[in-house]
């Protein structure tokens, strides 16, 4: 190596994209510096799945939201959420709901 004179670091980072029956795994090499819109880019997750919207996907790192314009750092996980079905809130609320109507009149519910 020369003197005053360094490669460029690289990082490795996994870009991460949860399907229903199974999860797609892509390891990529990157300058540092790089974003988690760029690592998504190079790791050919869109080619693939062109569902992938990044105007409409929410994206994380390590399971806490992220904007495209985050800069990552070696050994980071980028994952791509996919649009919720149902809305959570609601199905709480139809489970306490059902929870109501089953535990009234249901005498083995506490019997432990």
């Amino acid at each position: 190596m020369f003197m005053g004179y360094q490669m460029p670091e690289s990082i490795s980072i996994e870009v991460v994209y949860p399907l229903p029956q199974k999860q797609e795994i892509f390891v990529v090499k990157l300058p540092e510096g790089a974003t988690v819109r760029q690592a998504i880019e190079a790791s050919g997750v869109l080619q693939k799945y062109p569902e992938i919207d990044l105007t409409k996907n929410k994206l994380g790192v390590f399971a806490k939201l992220a904007k495209p314009d985050v800069q990552l750092r070696d050994k980071d996980r980028v994952e791509i959420y996919r649009p919720l079905i149902a809305d959570p809130k609601e199905v709480r609320k139809q489970r306490a709901a059902e929870g109501k109507v089953m535990k009234k009149g249901a005498g083995e519910a506490d019997s432990e």
